[in-house]
């Protein structure tokens, strides 16, 4: 099939050509417009009792949220002086008309939690009428200024929108670092400009695929904006990946016999095979996130799918076309002389297959297996550990950086205003009666009166009522998203509701426990459908039912080690001056599931490659052995460069001044640096030496079947050539 495939676009070149730069000029004009149709947040549950409570309460008894809080300070007077409140009542009515629905100041109100202890700081909290509106919350911005005060904007509209501003900002940021040094780096791997800017026409179409693709799921359901960073990091990196693995095969074919069409069918038939069940393969383990309701997680697998699936599909008929087109051209505007003159030394010598450096460490590991093996798994295994300390937590205002206007007005707030009498806990209580009716009244404070009495609570009081609908707010001293402040949360959904009434438990830490409630949850089905179709993926690639549970365990001590070292570094707060952060103390309970979704996806990329190579040498001589040595030293040099490659890529996404963003950038990384070298290069070889030719065993029924309908790497024996000459990879 895939033999046929490279045929046809071999004969079809010039129309293939010509359609993908239809739909690039499509997608850079229509699949771009999906930037202003994301969303931000998406992190908790829509279907859980904290959501609904704030649905019915937003219905019953209208919005009563702090979309904007401006901080006002002075030096020289207090609140108490009336040229203060003068500044502030006319910053406030200088507002445009209908951007806000309700404000609320120390003034109006006469609250003393808007007041600091100092009495020189005060803050105003703003209701915006359409919510979370980036545009209204822009216009507003310089209007709220008081003359002659100190003034600062924060609130959870505000923290939303900059954490959306700067997630955008970091991408071209990313963008203007990755691209250049990626382009460099390829040049000089591939040792000509032509062969290089195969990868990166291949990454530029993944990515406005992907955009496109995300920009029509945007019209069916919501899609957060953070799903960008999952399309620009997966999609460049893998169609690198795939450019990187089919060029190398041409070139190598194209030294076999001058015919372009037979060369190119020869890559399709191997190369081509990889990729697709490597592509299938990432698609499936990123779609695991789609198992999840939380808008977040579901938009990061739509993006990650479809920048993977483009990827795999230009890599198979994009890139075969041009391939066509060049043909033996492929090394035009060649550096290899300027590399040469530079490093004054050959940049890449001819070698046999059972030659060369990758071929020497095989053997060197092969001859001690078990040795290699116990270290290297205890080595994983070590890093592993801290994650038995993991403490899940949400998303705050320390997700921006420090200095950031609305943090400092967060931090401001907590540290030196008194404590509000509504605390991170909020009941919204139905009753069969008007709360104001004797039999209603009655109801909801002897509900009141019951909450008040749970250990923990500070105290419950009811802070806005309508008809039959109530909102009661429950004070905690101490971190809303700790393990206590869930357990609270359990213990007052524990007390009995009033007779006919519905009772719904929401607030701060009520949204973390459902969360981790919903993850928990659905955690093993994800899991389930991952590896049971991971597992026929690899049997049909490899023919083995050995090498699919090999490679799930090796996976698992891969994804511990970069889950170990997010709780090292994100959670205790090691390195957080280096990587400019401030630890929280927590992960933010969603990060794992999506580290665990992409590295799951990355490491099965490597291993793809790396198996289907020794499969293909294994089906040729019968010796497991000579073929995990030969297999290694024909794509490790491949897989390095690929993983330098996908490194620039993430590292640029490491430096996002957004923390949770920056988690996942650090995780990747970690988990390449683990995968392409610990796993790929000690731990692979040393357990295929030890298991031999169990590696391949199969039961007769399985063996049948893989010979019938097995996507093997080979259709026939290829004739003997040198290794392909990737600069830097001998």
């Amino acid at each position: 099939m895939f033999e046929a495939l490279g045929r046809v676009m071999y004969r079809r070149r010039r129309w293939v050509v010509a359609l993908a730069l239809a739909f690039v000029a499509f997608a850079g004009v229509w699949g771009t417009g999906v930037f202003g149709a994301m969303t931000g947040g998406g992190f908790e549950d829509p279907d859980s009792d904290s959501s609904r409570a704030v649905e019915v309460a937003n219905r019953e008894l209208g919005r009563d949220s702090s979309d904007v809080v401006v901080l006002y300070r002075s030096d020289d007077l207090t609140v108490d002086d009336p040229g203060y409140e003068a500044a502030v009542d006319d910053s406030l009515r200088a507002l445009p008309a209908g951007l806000v629905d309700r404000t609320t100041t120390f003034w109006s109100t006469g609250a003393p939690q808007l007041v600091s202890t100092d009495r020189q700081s005060t803050f105003a909290v703003l209701q915006l009428a359409d919510g979370e509106d980036e545009d209204a919350i822009a216009q507003i911005r310089d209007d709220l200024r008081a003359p002659g005060l100190e003034t600062q904007i924060g609130g959870d509209a505000v923290i939303n929108t900059d954490i959306n501003e700067r997630v955008s900002s970091d991408i071209a940021r990313a963008e203007s670092i990755s691209l250049p040094i990626l382009a460099v780096m390829l040049v000089i791997i591939f040792g000509s400009f032509a062969a290089a800017s195969l990868p990166l026409a291949i990454g530029v179409t993944a990515i406005l695929g992907a955009f496109t693709a995300l920009r029509g799921f945007s019209m069916v359901t919501e899609v957060s904006i953070f799903a960008v960073n999952i399309v620009t990091i997966i999609g460049l990196g893998l169609a690198i990946d795939y450019g990187l693995f089919m060029v190398s095969r041409f070139r190598e074919e194209i030294r076999r016999q001058p015919d372009t069409e037979t060369a190119l069918a020869r890559t399709m038939a191997t190369a081509g095979r990889t990729v697709a069940v490597s592509g299938i393969t990432v698609a499936v383990s990123l779609a695991g996130l789609l198992i999840f309701p939380q808008v977040f997680l579901r938009s990061m697998g739509f993006g990650g799918m479809s920048a993977v699936l483009v990827a795999m599909l230009a890599a198979l008929t994009l890139l075969p076309a041009l391939l066509a087109m060049l043909g033996p051209k492929v090394d035009a505007l060649s550096v290899r002389p300027w590399l040469r003159r530079v490093f004054r030394r050959p940049v890449a010598a001819p070698h046999t297959e059972n030659s060369g450096a990758w071929y020497r460490i095989a053997h060197v590991v092969m001859r001690r297996p078990v040795v290699f093996t116990v270290a290297t798994v205890a080595l994983l295994v070590a890093l592993a550990l801290p994650f038995l300390r993991v403490e899940f937590g949400g998303i705050d205002e320390r997700a921006l950086p420090a200095g950031t206007d609305s943090r400092v007005v967060a931090e401001t707030i907590r540290a030196d205003f008194p404590e509000a009498p509504s605390g991170p806990i909020e009941i919204v209580v139905t009753l069969p009666d008007a709360v104001d009716s004797p039999a209603g009244g009655a109801a909801l404070q002897q509900y009141v009166a019951a909450v008040a009495d749970v250990p923990g609570v500070d105290g419950a009081t009811v802070t806005g009522a309508a008809g039959d609908t109530a909102r009661v707010g429950v004070a905690y001293d101490g971190d809303p998203v700790a393990e206590e402040a869930r357990a609270l949360v359990n213990d007052i959904r524990d007390v009995p509701a009033p007779a006919g009434s519905e009772v719904l438990v929401g607030g701060q830490s009520a949204v973390l426990t459902d969360l981790l409630e919903s993850l928990g949850a659905l955690l093993p089905w994800m899991a389930l459908m991952v590896v049971a179709t991971t597992f026929v993926l690899l049997f049909l690639a490899f023919g083995s039912v050995v090498l699919p549970v090999k490679a799930l365990i090796m996976n698992v001590l891969s994804i511990g080690a970069s889950f170990g070292a997010l709780v090292w570094i994100f959670q205790e707060g090691h390195l957080s001056g280096f990587l400019d952060f401030t630890p929280t103390g927590f992960v933010e309970a969603t990060q794992p599931i999506l580290v665990l979704a992409i590295i799951f996806g990355l490491s099965m990329d490597y291993e793809v490659f790396l198996m289907s190579r020794i499969r293909e040498q294994y089906d040729l001589t019968g010796d497991n052995t000579a073929a995990v040595a030969t297999g290694l030293q024909r794509t490790g040099g491949i897989i390095t460069s690929a993983a330098l490659l996908l490194l620039v890529v993430i590292g640029a996404f490491s430096l996002s001044g957004i923390t949770f963003i920056k988690m996942i950038g650090v995780a990747m990384l970690i988990a390449v640096v683990v995968d392409a070298t610990i796993v790929r290069i000690l731990l692979v070889p040393a357990t295929m030496r030890l298991l031999g030719r169990a590696n391949w065993w199969a039961p007769g029924p399985l063996g049948r079947l893989y010979a019938r309908y097995g996507i093997r790497e080979s259709d026939g024996e290829p004739a003997p050539v040198r290794e392909p000459e990737l600069a830097g990879t001998r």
